[in-house]
């Protein structure tokens, strides 16, 4: 099992930034791939950005590139999202998910790749 804890979330102003983090515990390996999926009021949930534990490999959704960097501490078990210049159309549930599917060096993006989640945490961004 995997457990993910999310953090980091708040109210922040539009332009301003946030860094979210991910502690994974449990049985994670190398090869996972590790994601931040978010959730809108009234929306479907989207892929934000993921990296692959071994390579560091990463992948981005159109959105957020050049805005949002993703990170990861291996020592540390724990993943980050940087989130640089908010736009009030970043307020969401921001999730955390883990999952095996690929080799090293590619990031899915398909929520059904996923197969662990975190509880999530609130980004809010106003206008």
């Amino acid at each position: 099992q995997v457990q993910l804890v999310e953090s980091g979330g708040g109210l922040v102003q539009g332009g301003g930034s946030l860094r979210l983090s991910c502690a994974a515990s449990g049985r994670i390996f190398s090869n996972y791939a590790m994601g931040w999926v978010r959730q809108a009021p009234g929306k479907e949930r989207e892929f934000v950005a993921g990296i692959r534990w071994s390579s560091g490999s990463t992948r981005y959704a159109d959105s957020v590139k050049g805005r949002f960097t993703i990170s990861r501490d291996n020592v540390k078990n724990t993943v980050y999202l940087q989130m640089n210049s908010l736009k009030p159309e970043d307020t969401a549930v921001y999730y955390c998910a883990a999952g095996q599917t690929g080799g090293s060096y590619y990031v899915p993006s398909r929520l059904d790749d996923y197969d662990y989640w975190g509880q999530g945490t609130q980004v809010t961004v106003s206008s």
